[in-house]
């Protein structure tokens, strides 16, 4: 299984860089789990998007699914040859109006994910797990049915401690780390010290923090991530076209 970091800050794209998005591919199938702001010309860069298997959609939250449309309409419009007629699009149906913005005539086709139960999808099996965020939101725990190898993507949540037991003993951890340390006022978001914390209780294999904020260098949230997780594992900041391989 190969993840690909397509676009990885919070909020709203960055000097030239996509907010989150990540390219998950195993056996020639091509998954793309959130499609953020600026994805799409990231994308082009490492995969043709008419060569896209699926599309799975953490939350409906604008940084988290602002070039849905765009590819959409690269779906419609673009005369190269598609992998599939139509590309479906999974999401959660707790918020009909964004779920039926996924369909798009002759183009893609909204499918809804279960949020009780797995999801097969191609050579992968994904779990769910509702986090605290202000709109509805899954954290996703993506394993490659073939070999075992499995990693979890928190999405957009503040610290809870259901998160650990989700997380367990996984072999990738990519979390919304948005904030270097305690901010001021509402926090829907984790912390580089509550990330580490999973890091610790969850015995994580390989740390990726992703949703960073435009505002702090990322050897800074590295070096202060180090200092909370106990034992001797990669750390690093997502980068875009960074390619994990599990």
């Amino acid at each position: 299984m190969k993840i690909t970091v397509i676009g990885f800050y919070g909020g709203y794209p960055y000097n030239g860089q996509a907010t989150s998005s990540y390219l998950v591919q195993s056996d020639d199938f091509n998954l793309l789990l959130d499609c953020g702001s600026g994805a799409l010309i990231q994308l082009e860069k490492v995969l043709d998007p008419l060569q896209l298997d699926a599309v799975i959609l953490s939350h409906y939250h604008a940084d988290h699914i602002a070039d849905v449309g765009v590819l959409q309409h690269y779906w419609q419009l673009n005369p190269g040859v598609k992998k599939e007629p139509l590309l479906p699009i999974y999401g959660h149906t707790l918020d009909m109006v964004n779920f039926k913005r996924l369909n798009w005539p002759n183009s893609t086709q909204a499918m809804p994910y279960e949020t009780n139960q797995p999801l097969d999808l191609g050579p992968f099996r994904i779990t769910f797990l509702p986090v605290q965020h202000p709109v509805d939101a899954f954290a996703m725990r993506i394993v490659e049915k073939n070999s075992g190898k499995n990693f979890v993507f928190t999405a957009d949540t503040r610290y809870f401690s259901e998160l650990v037991k989700f997380v367990q003993d996984t072999d990738l951890m990519i979390s919304d780390t948005n904030f270097l340390s305690e901010p001021k006022g509402s926090k829907w978001h984790l912390t580089v010290p509550e990330t580490g914390k999973i890091v610790n209780e969850a015995h994580v294999k390989r740390l990726l923090m992703s949703h960073l904020p435009q505002n702090v260098a990322a050897s800074e949230l590295e070096k202060k991530a180090r200092e909370v997780i106990k034992d001797d594992i990669t750390v690093q900041c997502a980068q875009t076209n960074l390619s994990i391989i599990l």
